[in-house]
């Protein structure tokens, strides 16, 4: 029997305990002790989990964000609730919780979605809001092995028939916003219906991924294809502009990647050979490097060489892993893991609580802070002189030790998405305007016609493409609010040094503003909406 807990900022429910107070440490959720779950997934505001028996409970911010719980209604749920309606009967294996919206895999493979449909992140054809679980029917009749809900876009992985030989390949679809070239479609126009990425149909995948900006493709033979912004390197090729996919590194660390995951902006991958490899943006040292700076292509994370990595993950700005310890044989527990020596009277025996191996005292005799396995972080515990000098390394470079190192970027923190998504009540005027922007984007919408459903089985020939006769209008680029970039003054007295360090502080608040013109267009439109 599993046990679900839940800590963190509490935000109109998603911890599931049932009270608006923020929870430092974790907590059983009491709701779920009766269920057996075996999947979480957790969004922006909201999180859902998966039963052993294929039920679906979600819970959350149901009020700002209309359907994004999927009960059929604008209720916030601050403790765990049953999905049933479309889904009963139906046993859910896979889900994914994007920012405003919700996507499930059935056992049978077919795909579902609900929440917020205002940039056609749900594939219904349409820019609908959907409070309860609804089918995406262009896929009706074919198996849907992965999807992926992204801020503004969503993508799957989907069993097609090949009419060569008559077998099945995982295709990837995208569908939503195509801004930035993140659809992999070669334009920036929305897709309201999933639709085929057509460079990639020769490739079997089996894993789709999204980032805000982003897709990635993993494909059955390990290799990995990005399509979107290529700000900060997020696309792992610098040869690649975006507009299609393009393939990362013929094989990363020697080996095929088994797992890819990714943030907001950057990408961690684990190899067949357990190497972890990051890239993208390393503010808040993300990344796993000792540092802050960007990298544009995969590059290896030493600090989990030794280490056996079975699974990765991301948040927004963060990377974890998750280590197996080796099994350590009679022989070895009886001498020192450093110099060979046999333990004795003489010589006695240390754990190291950064690697957990046996050492002799000459071998372990100094001690660190932030040890991976100490009971307190903030006190210094025996280690062993490799992970001592590991441990000295991270210490000495400031990055963790020191959170007021790193000045803070407006935007980049969940604090000011907080902020932003509080201020969302505009004035009348700019309401009026924003409704009636929506008015005319839904009568355009009804004038477009889209390509007919799936039959039941689906052949290659028969995958809707974007091409110029089927192509749908650009969607008009509404302009967000005035967005100032700080003034940064260089008076003739400044030092040079002083000069490059604004100057690269300007350039890393450039970068934020594409991210920052995003979230404020897309809660203008959320509030004329509402």
């Amino acid at each position: 029997q599993s046990e679900v807990f839940t800590w963190g900022e509490e935000c109109s429910g998603r911890l599931g305990h049932g009270a608006g107070t923020s929870i430092f440490q974790p907590r059983l959720v009491e709701s779920l002790s009766i269920c057996n779950v075996e999947t979480i997934a957790c969004g922006e505001f909201h999180t859902c989990a998966i039963t052993a028996t294929g039920d679906l409970y979600t819970w959350g911010d149901g009020t700002h964000n209309a359907g994004l719980l999927g009960h059929g209604s604008n209720v916030s749920h601050w403790i765990p609730k049953r999905v049933s309606g479309p889904l009963e009967g139906l046993q859910v294996s896979a889900v994914s919780c994007g920012t405003w919206h919700t996507a499930l895999i059935t056992s049978s493979g077919k795909l579902y979605t609900f929440g917020d449909g205002t940039i056609g992140v749900l594939g219904h054809g349409n820019r609908e809001t959907i409070s309860y679980p609804k089918e995406v029917e262009s896929l009706k009749g074919l198996r849907t092995i992965s999807v992926s809900c992204g801020v503004w876009h969503t993508a799957a992985v989907v069993e097609v028939i090949m009419a060569q030989s008559n077998t099945s390949s995982g295709k990837l679809f995208t569908w939503g916003d195509g801004d930035k070239y993140r659809l992999g479609h070669g334009d920036r126009s929305s897709k309201l219906k999933p639709t085929c990425v057509p460079s990639l149909i020769d490739y079997n995948f089996h894993k789709a991924v999204c980032g805000h900006t982003l897709t990635i493709g993993l494909t059955t033979s390990g290799h990995i294809f990005t399509a979107g912004s290529s700000v900060y390197g997020q696309l792992g090729n610098p040869n690649n502009d975006g507009r299609y996919p393009r393939l990362v590194e013929e094989k990363l660390g020697g080996g095929g990647v088994v797992e890819v995951v990714c943030g907001a902006y950057h990408v961690a991958v684990l190899t067949q050979s357990g190497e972890v490899y990051t890239w993208g943006k390393g503010a808040n040292g993300r990344l796993g490097h000792g540092d802050i700076a960007d990298r544009k292509t995969p590059t290896f994370v030493e600090a989990l060489r030794d280490r056996s990595v079975k699974r990765i993950a991301c948040g927004s700005g963060f990377t974890a892993a998750i280590c197996q310890h080796k099994s350590v044989s009679g022989m070895e527990q009886s001498q020192c893991s450093s110099c060979r020596q046999p333990f004795g009277f003489t010589r006695k025996r240390h754990n190291c609580y950064n690697c957990g191996l046996v050492h002799c005292h000459s071998c372990s005799s100094k001690k660190a802070l932030r040890a991976a396995l100490s009971p307190n972080p903030g006190k210094p515990y025996r280690v062993c002189d490799s992970c001592y000098l590991k441990l000295s390394k991270v210490l000495d470079s400031g990055i963790g030790h020191n959170k007021n190192n790193t000045p803070r970027i407006p935007g980049d923190s969940k604090a000011d998405k907080m902020d932003s998504k509080g201020n969302r009540v505009a004035s009348a005027n700019s309401s009026d305007m924003i409704k009636n922007l929506d008015v005319k984007a839904a009568k355009q919408t009804k004038k477009y016609d889209y390509p007919p459903q799936f039959p039941a089985i689906l052949q290659l020939k028969d995958i809707p493409f974007i091409g110029a006769a089927d192509q749908q209008p650009n969607d008009s680029t509404y302009s967000s609010p005035l967005l100032r970039l700080p003034n940064l003054n260089s008076s003739s007295s400044l030092s040079s040094e002083s000069f490059d360090i604004l100057r690269d502080a300007n350039e890393l608040l450039k970068q934020e503003v594409q991210k920052l013109k995003e979230e404020v267009f897309y809660i203008l439109i959320f509030c004329g909406n509402n």
